[in-house]
């Protein structure tokens, strides 16, 4: 069972949004069994559509195709569309009065006309319900294959595919079982990864197969097993983790779930033993308090920071000693220990981690070359600075620091 993904819209090829749809119903449909043959963004041309239809149809069982869909002149998925299928556009009243009673109850002025051809659907088209937007999505069949068209808006696309679109392909297709497993690692590269598992990665069953995730600081190794046993293929994929853990047992530090990061996993575990963190940041600006803040339920054990980017601040906010900066730099362990203990007693948390360095791409108020940084541990038992160089590229520092302090601060729970 084959999909293939079609966004359409200048807007994505000339880079001015990023195509995050393709991403989620890609995921979407994978946890249903279906797997995507190919994602293809397209301009709003005519031609171009029809020859992009055509492909996908020689590709896949179900095409789906999110953008265009507007009421203004450019966008024309619904006209090109009516031409693939040599059909006619008509109105669907039910979808009128959808948009009526939007533009009645939440848009402070009348409906257009050209609103009102929101409702024009082709008439091979099975309606699909848009509950937060005026263009409906229509699920076209044509033989053994089907056409799905969508809203671009992110919102209103993710409501119609988790309540019609997976829907409806439950019920139409009969699809295979497709078991993914991930494995989280920090601190060592993908390539001595590799050397370690080799033998292991060369014996996998034909029906599993093992992909590495590198990102910095840290891989991720997925697991993905395709059957008609879904039972079977859990079994089967335990087998070859339970030979895998071993020969990275000092890099593991856990499973990723539905995407999940490290600092899930940190979350759960406080939360789980009642502790709490606090976060003194400067050269990661705040990235590591959003890392936690951007999961619901994060007050249970995040309690605060302070981003104190400027050297003043760290003296005036987090009560670094003047004299331990001129004495050993902004940029150096004496003040990342500091500044861990100092958050850790303000706001009055088991744990805290502070960070401060030099990202780049100049030195700062710090003479410590780019790449520097320093990241502290602050517990019950103390605190413990390490000295890191993360390279010389502004954004991979910052990712790197925020990466490594996650996996020290789980090393340092889990010691605990």
């Amino acid at each position: 069972m084959q999909a293939e993904i079609i966004t359409i819209g200048d807007e994505i090829l000339i880079g001015q949004i990023i195509d995050t749809n393709s991403a989620f119903i890609g995921k979407a449909l994978n946890s249903i069994g279906v797997s995507v043959y190919q994602i293809t963004s397209v301009q709003d041309d005519r031609e171009h559509l029809l020859k992009a239809f055509a492909e996908a149809e020689s590709n896949a069982d179900i095409i789906i195709i999110t953008g265009g869909l507007g009421p203004t002149k450019d966008d024309i998925t619904k006209h090109t569309l009516a031409d693939y299928f040599e059909d006619t556009l008509v109105q669907n009243n039910g979808v009128l009065q959808h948009v009526e009673a939007l533009f009645k109850n939440y848009i402070n002025q009348p409906i257009s006309e050209v609103n009102k051809k929101q409702a024009l659907i082709l008439s091979k088209a099975k309606v699909l319900t848009n509950r937060f937007g005026t263009a409906p999505g229509m699920w076209i069949e044509k033989g053994n294959k089907t056409f799905i068209s969508l809203p671009g808006v992110p919102y209103e696309m993710k409501a119609l595919i988790e309540n019609e679109v997976l829907p409806n392909i439950v019920k139409k297709y009969k699809r295979p079982y497709i078991v993914h497993k991930t494995i989280l690692t920090y601190g060592l590269g993908e390539s001595i990864l590799a050397e370690r598992i080799e033998a292991i990665e060369d014996a996998l069953p034909k029906h599993i197969k093992l992909a590495y995730l590198p990102s910095l600081g840290k891989v991720r190794l997925r697991l993905s097993g395709k059957g008609e046993d879904e039972n079977q293929l859990e079994n089967d994929i335990k087998l070859e983790i339970d030979k895998i853990l071993p020969l990275i047992k000092d890099v593991f530090v856990g499973f990723q779930d539905n995407d999940e990061g490290l600092e899930l996993a940190i979350a759960q575990q406080l939360t789980k033993n009642g502790q709490t963190l606090s976060l003194a940041e400067s050269c990661t600006g705040g990235k590591l308090a959003e890392q936690f803040t951007a999961h619901a339920g994060a007050s249970a054990f995040f309690k605060g920071a302070i981003v104190s980017y400027a050297t003043q601040t760290k003296i005036d906010l987090l009560d670094v000693p003047e004299n331990l900066i001129n004495q050993y730099s902004v940029v150096s362990l004496q003040v990342a220990e500091a500044m861990a203990t100092n958050i850790r007693k303000k706001i009055n948390t088991d744990y805290a981690i502070a960070t401060t360095g030099n990202a780049g791409p100049t030195k700062g108020d710090s003479d410590a070359e780019v790449g520097t940084v320093f990241i502290a541990i602050a517990s019950k038992n103390g605190v413990k600075g390490y000295e890191f160089n993360m390279g010389n590229h502004r954004e991979r520092v910052i990712s790197k620091t925020v990466n490594k302090a996650l996996e020290l601060l789980q090393k340092e729970i889990f010691k605990n």
